[in-house]
């Protein structure tokens, strides 16, 4: 598990193909790799990978056809820059939001504007992920922690402060840039046991209401 607090941005030194799956090499001047073992997990632009192989200043990893398939990994090449978090531990600070590092999706920036010094972006998201994105609900794009400014029907908007802009590579976003989306893993699991106690319902006012979710008098 993850927090959405990025460590470090690292760059991807080398991409080699293998067979299906590819094999990553990211070094970074600035994570501490001291505690970190062949078997760790590091997120590498919200991707969860297990670090293969530990270098002096990074780590090599492999990225299987299914993972390269729904996130953005693919497009990576030698250069490239990446957000970098290593797995949390009991006694981290939970700064951002449960990140389990399993993309969900892609979703595309179809706006960037400043606003005084913090960024705002508009994103579009897959129209299956629509539903489990709420305003001032958490968000976690290329495995950074945000939490949503507003919801239309097709795009969502975030506001990226001064720090983030900093610490991570979402500076460096443009209109069309294609980016990995993690939704709240509480949505998610809470729709899955919803359907499965309810026979496969769809989630629905009534069925909230007879699960106890909502009380009826609340809309009296």
């Amino acid at each position: 598990m993850f927090t959405g607090i990025i460590q470090a941005v690292g760059q991807i030194a080398s991409v080699a193909s293998r067979a299906e799956d590819i094999r990553l090499t990211v070094v970074s001047d600035s994570l501490d790799f001291s505690d970190v073992s062949p078997g760790d997990s590091i997120t590498v632009n919200g991707v969860c990978l297990t670090v293969v192989k530990l270098l002096d200043k990074g780590f090599e990893t492999d990225v299987s056809a299914e993972t390269l398939s729904c996130t953005t990994i693919r497009d990576l090449a030698a250069g490239n820059s990446v957000n970098l978090e290593k797995a949390l531990l009991p006694t981290t600070r939970m700064g951002g939001h449960l990140v389990s590092g399993h993309v969900d999706g892609i979703a595309t920036v179809t706006s960037c504007r400043d606003e005084g010094e913090s960024r705002r972006l508009d994103l579009a998201v897959p129209a299956t992920l629509q539903r489990y994105i709420a305003a001032k609900g958490s968000v976690c794009i290329d495995g950074v922690s945000l939490t949503v400014n507003t919801v239309s029907d097709k795009t969502f908007s975030v506001n990226i402060i001064p720090h983030t802009r900093q610490q991570t590579i979402i500076d460096h976003y443009n209109p069309g840039s294609h980016v990995n989306i993690e939704v709240d893993i509480i949505a998610r699991y809470l729709e899955r046991l919803l359907a499965a106690g309810s026979g496969g319902e769809n989630i629905s006012q009534a069925l909230l209401q007879r699960t106890g979710f909502i009380n009826p008098a609340d809309d009296a």
